[in-house]
This record gives structure tokens, C-alpha cells and sequence, in this order.
């Protein structure tokens, strides 16, 4: 059995292994990273060379760590790359190259319509009823989405809200406000199961499930990187954030939102949020703080969505998809019983 794991900006760890009586044998590491002392490779495989194949990557790891002391140094990859990598091998853990995904492009709806299909497709991916799906969305009109955690009063000025006819939704995952006027972001939603980042703390999963948009920003001329916990910046500062849902169900749910060509003064207006985040940065201006995507592309927002879908397809196998009229209909029944009651939008005050 073979598996394999490429550490997020990291090299690839590679174990081969066999499997006697329940138990780890014949295991061998190998890869593109860097060892030293060169002898300590030995000490890695007999490390876990015994061990039972229902372990998960934490013991595996620590198996690992045990085994070397302050004198051997794993450069570019860890002990629980090395873990990832023999849950693959022993096919309890999977890798992109394991799945086909589902690709759907902008749908105009109402945005609270896509805060409920983030919980309907996880629901099918987690039961194998829909492959793992990218989705990109478009929306119909001015949204404020609250993370799950945040308190509706300490991130949204009602007046401000009112004033400009903006309303608010609260999501499943965490993280913090999306000011969402048509066309003003680039959002999309990633579900994808969670044998994809067993093994990976939710640090470490979101630069994991970030990667691909990465590449697909170089792709349109922005060089851009990772920024801990779930940013991503470009070298003229921030241009988006993510923010994540592990369901236990079995699915992960992990969406980005870009700022392409927002109304910094709306937003200031609507948001406390903002305002605090422009004075942690000493910032006075929020068309500062606030980089569009535009600006640093010159191309125009659909220009640049179907840029990231080619990315994305050239890098894993995609089918074409659509929503169903059945996941409408179920997304349509939680905005009415969940997404749009106050019980939902205001359970953090």
C-alpha cells in the first residue's frame, strides 16, 4: 500500500507499507524533503513498524516523535505529514487526486438561499449522494453574513443596516462579517469530505484547502499567499478570508470570500466591525484597508470566476453540475425554518 501527503508549502512524504495481522510492516518513507542525520530515516520506519492500522494520525505522530531526538531534524515536512501519509496508504485517509468534484458556476439567488446550500450539499456529500462540490455564488441583493459565532449587535449598526436596506444572516461556519452587495465580492464554497484533511489541525486545513485558489490567483496576475489563521493576502495587503465548517457527518465546509470592488463607505457605515479593523491597522482610509480584486487585476469579475474554475478543473477532475431542484427546494425550506428567524440571526445577541 502506498499513500502520499504534500505539506502546504512543504515537500511530499510518500510511505509504503504492508499489513500483517492488523499491523504496520514493511513500512518505508520516503520523499522530497530533507533529513538529517540521513540515519534517522531508520529510526522513522521501525518507529511505526507494529502499530495497529486502526490508529489515527495523532498516535502515529507521536510515534514518530519518540522515536528522534533534538538532534535529528525534519526539514519540510512533519511527524504528522508522515501520519497523513500511512492513513492514506491504508486508505483511511484520502487525497485530491482521490475525488472528482462537482463544479457550479454563479447561480443568482437570494444570498441567505446560499448560506442554507452550504449546509444541504455538505449534507449529501457527508452521505455520498453528491460528489465533492466547488461552487461559486452570485446574489440578487445587499446581504450582511455574520459568522456563527458573532454578536449581531457588536458587528452591525442597525441604523446603517436600515439606512441602506442591508439585511443579515447568520452562517454555520465561524469567522467573521461578509458585506455582500451584487457584485462586490467573489465568493464560493468548497465541500469536501473529511477524510480529505484527517489528520490536519483546522490551521493547518485551511492553508490545505486554500492551495489551489493560490495557484489560481497567480494565474491572473496576483501573487498572493497564505496568512494564518485564514487570510490571504497579496503584497498590496489582504484581499480575502475564509472561514470553515467541520460537520460531523463526515463533510468539510470551507468558503472564501475576495473583495473585488466594494463601497468602503458603505460598509463602514453598516459594520463596527470595519472601524476596529481599520484602526488595528492604523489605517484612515477604507478604500485602503479594502483592496478590490479589480484593482489589482483589470479584469472584470466574471473574467476572473471563470479564470478560477479553469484553475481548479486543469488541477483536479471536475464534472460540470448544477443545483437540483430538489437541493433548492430543501435550501428554500432552512432559510424559512432556520436562516431568516430571529430564534437562528440573533442566538449570540
Amino acid at each position: 500500500m502506498r499513500g502520499e501527503y504534500k505539506v502546504p508549502g512543504g515537500k511530499l512524504v510518500a510511505v509504503d507499507l504492508d499489513v500483517s495481522d492488523g499491523r504496520l510492516s514493511e513500512v518505508s518513507i520516503s520523499g522530497d524533503f530533507f533529513l538529517e542525520p540521513d540515519e534517522a530515516l531508520a529510526d522513522l520506519n521501525a518507529a511505526l513498524n507494529g502499530l495497529s492500522t486502526e490508529v489515527g494520525v495523532d498516535h502515529l505522530a507521536s510515534a514518530v516523535d519518540a522515536a528522534i531526538d533534538e538532534t535529528v531534524s525534519l526539514i519540510g515536512f512533519t511527524p504528522e505529514a508522515i501520519g497523513i501519509a500511512v492513513r492514506r496508504a491504508l486508505g483511511k485517509a484520502t487525497g485530491w487526486a482521490d475525488h472528482s468534484f462537482d463544479l457550479i458556476p454563479p447561480v443568482t439567488l437570494d444570498p441567505a438561499m446560499h448560506v442554507a446550500l452550504d449546509e444541504v450539499i455538505a449534507r449529501e456529500v457527508a452521505a455520498g449522494t453528491r460528489q465533492p462540490t466547488l461552487r461559486f455564488w452570485d446574489w440578487d441583493r445587499p446581504l450582511v453574513v455574520i459568522g456563527s459565532f458573532q454578536s449581531v449587535r457588536n458587528e452591525v449598526d442597525p441604523d446603517g443596516a436600515t439606512r441602506h436596506g442591508i439585511e443579515v444572516v447568520r452562517r454555520v461556519s465561524g469567522g467573521g462579517a461578509m458585506f455582500m452587495e451584487p457584485g462586490n465580492t467573489i465568493t464560493y464554497s468548497l465541500v469536501v469530505p473529511s477524510s480529505l484533511v484527517e489528520g490536519l489541525s483546522f490551521e493547518r486545513s485551511y492553508s490545505f484547502l486554500d492551495d489551489w485558489v493560490i495557484g489560481a490567483l497567480a494565474d491572473v496576475g496576483v501573487r498572493a499567499h497564505f496568512v494564518p489563521l485564514n487570510d490571504i493576502a497579496s503584497d498590496q495587503g489582504k484581499i480575502g478570508g475564509a472561514a470553515q465548517k467541520r460537520f460531523a457527518s463526515g463533510a468539510v465546509l470551507h468558503h472564501v470570500t475576495m473583495a473585488y470592488d466594494i463601497d468602503a463607505d458603505k460598509m463602514l457605515e453598516v459594520l463596527r466591525i470595519g472601524r476596529e479593523k481599520l484602526s488595528d491597522k492604523g489605517t484612515t482610509s477604507a478604500n485602503k484597508r479594502v483592496d478590490p480584486m479589480r484593482s489589482q487585476t483589470g479584469m472584470t469579475r466574471e473574467a476572473i470566476i471563470e479564470s478560477f474554475m479553469a484553475s481548479f478543473a486543469r488541477g483536479h477532475r471536475t464534472t460540470p453540475a448544477a443545483y437540483s431542484q430538489a437541493e433548492l427546494d430543501q435550501a428554500r425550506q432552512l432559510v424559512d425554518a432556520k436562516f431568516a428567524t430571529p430564534a437562528w440571526t440573533h442566538r449570540v445577541p
